[in-house]
């Protein structure tokens, strides 16, 4: 008996690589419920061969659902996570609402997995932002051999980041470049089109913006509160994939050979680092790929036990829907979640 598997926000960039993603994998459900707003219902959405029609959030009934997978922004995921959860349903929550809460496991299967355990206290699991996700992969095989102590990280985030309209507006600021047109801002607070931007969400008190505090926040919760770590995070002209340059400094001796061999070895990472023209990879070639990245692995000489790397993921898969899915198998294999149809 296989489960029953909700995607809530269907219609959205994520929540159609949850159901794709879903379908690749072979996760073990009997049946997929495509789930959006009033507004979206109707609208057909594709699960592997299958054709899906979108049904209304607000009339759904949870009761007989297993999982449900939560793609719909942080103000819909603060009123339905817990209705959901009330139900019985687990929700995986890609949005930002849950992340902090100490009573909910904030996630990266290959980095923390024994923390979902304690996922019963709201039923909710939260997903991390999709630039922390990369991170963290990257980090953890480093921390446990060398300790680190402090990062330094600038990412390069795509336009997807940002939904279907932050792609929509790269497509047509790139064509009104080209065709001399006026070039209107919508979704971003500068032109995105053969520029960057190096603002993300909104600024905070202390100059940080809040996609910068994410990546500072998730990854203490995650991996350790003691480290110490800063982050840029700017919008680049790109369609799928962020990148990230990231500098850690280590409390042990660590070479960049060593790094290497330790990344080949770890779960979810890839290591593509020649030094050589195109060695490395770039966020083009991330795009539909599962792993986790790293190039330009290389010792940092400007501190004590330093090493610098790059790292590139598709941010609609390892930074929103993939990670989603691998929780969703990591409650099956540690045997915290059985069909409800089975328990009946």
């Amino acid at each position: 008996m296989g489960f029953k598997i909700a995607v809530v926000g269907a219609t959205g960039n994520v929540g159609r690589e949850m159901l794709n993603i879903l379908e690749e994998r072979g996760f073990p459900a009997d049946e997929v419920v495509a789930l959006a707003s009033r507004r979206s219902q109707g609208t057909e959405v594709s699960y592997g061969d299958r054709t899906l029609k979108v049904q209304a959030l607000e009339n759904y009934d949870f009761s007989d659902t297993d999982i449900a997978l939560m793609s719909a922004g942080g103000n819909v995921s603060k009123e339905w996570s817990p209705r959901i959860g009330q139900q019985g349903c687990v929700v995986i929550d890609n949005s930002s609402a849950w992340r902090y809460d100490a009573e909910v496991p904030l996630i990266v299967p290959e980095v923390n997995p024994e923390a979902v355990d304690g996922f019963r206290k709201k039923n909710i699991i939260a997903n991390p932002n999709c630039s922390t996700a990369q991170l963290v992969v990257a980090l953890k095989p480093l921390h446990e051999r060398a300790t680190i102590k402090r990062v330094v990280v600038a990412t390069y985030q795509s336009v997807s980041g940002a939904g279907k309209e932050g792609m929509d507006e790269l497509f047509e600021q790139t064509r009104a470049v080209f065709v001399a047109d006026p070039i209107s801002t919508k979704k971003f607070t500068k032109r995105i089109a053969f520029n960057v931007i190096p603002h993300i969400d909104v600024f905070m008190e202390d100059g940080y913006t809040k996609e910068e505090w994410k990546v500072m926040a998730e990854t203490k919760k995650m991996l350790d509160p003691k480290i110490k770590l800063t982050c840029t995070a700017v919008r680049v002209p790109v369609f799928i994939g962020h990148s990230e340059a990231v500098n850690i400094e280590f409390e042990k001796p660590i070479t960049a050979e060593e790094a290497r061999d330790l990344l080949r070895e770890a779960p979810g990472c890839l290591v593509i680092d020649k030094q050589e023209d195109g060695g490395y990879i770039t966020p083009y070639e991330s795009a539909g790929e599962d792993a986790t990245y790293i190039s330009r692995i290389r010792e940092d000489a400007t501190v004590e036990n330093g090493l610098s790397l790059w790292v590139v993921a598709d941010n609609l898969r390892k930074g929103a829907a993939l990670n989603a899915v691998q929780i969703a198998e990591l409650l099956l294999a540690r045997g915290l979640i059985t069909p409800k149809k089975q328990a009946a």
